[in-house]
């Protein structure tokens, strides 16, 4: 009986084998992944500055939500997509010879807005505005050819037969007469194209709103050095269809503070969202004058300007008083008249471009650390969520995504700081006993912006490898109130630098869960100058890549465009009065301290970092003997956009990172000539 016992466990052991695949033993890098650099780019789409519309004409177009989609297989090209509500499908309204994108502040945003059924956009090829009348109708463009002009933040009024936006003038860089741009808020008829100058003489100008009642327009405005998440102005005017009247213009006092994102509720009521409090919270502007915050939180609503059509709330245009935002990435309902909040439970994490339609539904770009973005479509009574269009269908087994585990260190002078720590994961490898995996710490752009631990394939791509990813938000990101993201004045090249080391050595010496002997970095733009410092001034990474990353400060403060040309002023030092900052803290100034592997990956058409910026780094540390790589991609910019450019950057640094760490890659489709480093 006891060996028919043993025999029958035996057997249903055997078979649970078959059935249920067991994990394979490799090392850490080496393991193969579905999540392959092509899933990255192909299969899906992102969705194109985060934003959600509905048509601002009133309930009858109510049913129909505006999208926009940065499809990497066509080269990047930006389509504005729509659905209309009960549709089994989703209608693309952009021809092949049209791109949806603003070049306004070079990072565009606010390209399109519809109005009546007629869907209004901004062009990348000519920076003109057009008007589509249907998803199969030819645009017809409404602004002028060949005037150097860029437009954002439109909006139809439909009582005048106008079109409020803010303008961006070039002409006068492109015939040598002015250094900067012009930027104002204009007012465009569509049928003669003709302009009339709404608001000028500030630096910059964004999110000019009608009220309801067409009477007043309200904007934000700021000036040199400030960002604006550094201090800006909210103004209003009197609206008339020939402009405005000069004498109405006014402030609306809210003292040394970063506004952004204001709109008026159905009863002509203002409504902007404000650092007062240290948080970016909504307030609300009464008829008598008095401003109060709704629902404050140590939670921030918004986020910072980087691009135009920022929506972090929106009122119900039925005017029931009530008001869908997002607290800390989470949906809410707050009601003005109970003075009540409601959580909706969406199955998501992060809520982003909000709308609000006619018939009490509300529309975002939703995401989660285990779905994919999706545009959502939320009763805002029940909360019955529908899924809009998926970013992406969920083809990915579980069992090979890692989950973000937000991670609180402490790091230089006892303070603290945050980052999202992503395990390796793949359900078909196990690593051998006692070994810990390479660790690559990602450092975003901005540098005043953050990460999100939303599920991010690029990521995956990584731990599903067997690469652990370390997300950094170092002490001047944002999303942790004004005094954190302030603590980055003056201290870039710091700050940045501590948290991203201190983080590293947390996750190797504290958590211990990673290898404190291969220990990388990596970020684009400015999350590419913390890599290139930290490889310079520090000793704890052993790798590094830079995408299209600063490596000397003074040629940045000297040569880029406009928006970001007074920015180093806040991160460094006013320029050239404090010029020694910028040189002591340049990569390119200090390349005799570094001692450690870096590969470069750049676009060449980049105008915000230019290309000379990689080639001066690569060319000093090819002199040096140290194993570097520089790989330039034609035809891109500031970002990559192409699906084979995308695609190579990340089997290029996979591949770096499997030579300087010496595991083998399961599959090697892209290779790279790597200087300096025999065999590569």
């Amino acid at each position: 009986m006891r060996r028919l016992l043993q025999t029958f466990i035996f057997v249903v052991k055997t078979r649970a084998r078959k059935w249920r695949k067991m994990p394979q033993t490799a090392e850490f890098g080496s393991w193969k992944s579905p999540i392959t650099s092509a899933m990255v780019t192909h299969g899906g789409v992102s969705f194109a500055d985060g934003m959600t519309q509905i048509d601002t004409a009133g309930q009858e177009f109510a049913d129909i939500v505006y999208w926009l989609e940065a499809r990497a297989d066509e080269n990047g090209r930006v389509v504005l997509c729509s659905r209309r509500l009960g549709a089994d499908k989703c209608e693309s309204w952009t021809p092949k010879d049209f791109n949806v994108r603003s070049r306004a502040h070079e990072y565009g945003g606010g390209a399109f807005f519809v109005h009546g059924g007629t869907a209004y956009f901004t062009n990348f090829a000519d920076n003109r505005i057009y008007a589509q009348k249907s998803p199969t109708s030819d645009p017809q463009p409404i602004t002028p050819a060949d005037k150097g002009w860029r437009y954002a933040d439109g909006q139809f009024i439909g009582k005048m037969d106008r079109i409020v936006c803010v303008r961006e003038d070039h002409s006068g860089i492109e015939s040598g007469q002015t250094k900067e741009a012009v930027n104002t808020v204009v007012m465009i008829n569509p049928q003669t194209q003709d302009q009339v100058i709404l608001a000028s003489g500030a630096d910059f100008y964004t999110s000019p709103k009608v009220s309801p009642d067409n009477t007043t327009v309200a904007w934000v405005q700021w000036n040199h050095p400030n960002m604006p998440w550094d201090c800006t102005e909210l103004w209003t005017a009197k609206l008339t269809p020939d402009g405005v009247e000069e004498d109405s213009k006014k402030q609306v006092e809210l003292g040394d503070v970063s506004v952004i994102q204001p709109n008026w509720s159905p009863s002509g009521e203002l409504y902007y969202i404000c650092d007062s409090t240290k948080w970016w919270n909504l307030y609300h502007r009464k008829s008598d004058g008095s401003h109060n915050a709704i629902a404050p939180q140590e939670k921030e609503i918004g986020g910072p300007h980087w691009i135009f059509g920022n929506s972090a709330y929106a009122i119900d245009p039925q005017g029931s008083g009530k008001i869908a935002m997002t607290y800390g990435g989470m949906l809410e309902i707050f009601d003005m008249k109970s003075q009540e909040t409601k959580k909706l439970e969406t199955g998501f994490t992060s809520h982003n471009g909000i709308s609000y339609s006619h018939d009490g539904y509300v529309y975002c770009v939703a995401g989660s650390p285990v779905q994919f973005h999706c545009i959502i479509r939320v009763n805002a009574s029940t909360g019955k969520t529908d899924i809009v269009k998926e970013s992406r269908p969920m083809t990915v087994d579980k069992g090979y995504l890692s989950v973000a585990e937000p991670i609180t260190f402490t790091t230089a002078e006892d303070k603290t700081a945050h980052a999202y720590f992503y395990p390796p994961k793949n359900k078909d490898y196990e690593a051998p006993a006692d070994t810990l995996p390479p660790l690559l710490v990602q450092i975003h752009g901005g540098p005043t912006a953050a990460c999100q631990p939303d599920l991010n394939l690029k990521h995956q791509y990584y731990t599903s490898h067997g690469i652990a990813v370390l997300d950094v938000n170092y002490r001047g990101s944002t999303g942790h109130g004004t005094e954190y993201r302030n603590q980055l004045r003056r201290n870039w090249g710091i700050h940045d630098l501590d948290d991203s080391c201190y983080g590293a050595l947390h996750m190797a010496n504290i958590a211990k869960k990673v290898d404190a002997n291969r220990l990388a970095i990596s970020g684009g733009s400015a999350g590419g100058y913390t890599v290139l410092a930290c490889l310079t001034f520090k000793d704890v990474f052993k790798a590094g890549v830079s995408r299209y990353g600063v490596a000397e400060l003074e040629a940045l403060a000297q040569d880029t465009h406009k928006f970001e040309s007074r920015y180093l002023d806040s991160l460094l030092g006013k320029y050239p009065e404090e010029k020694q900052i910028y040189f002591d803290r340049s990569p390119i100034n200090s390349v005799d301290k570094l001692t450690v592997p870096v590969a470069f990956f750049q676009g060449e058409d980049d105008k915000v970092v230019l290309p000379n910026q990689a080639e001066m780094m690569y060319a000093a540390v090819k002199s040096k003997g140290i194993p570097t790589a520089y790989v330039l991609f034609k035809g891109e910019g500031h970002g990559f956009r192409k699906a084979e450019n995308i695609q190579a950057a990340l089997d290029g640094e996979l591949y770096f990172y499997s030579k300087i760490f010496g595991f083998e890659m399961a599959e090697t489709p892209y290779k790279m000539e790597i200087d300096n480093l025999p065999n590569a």
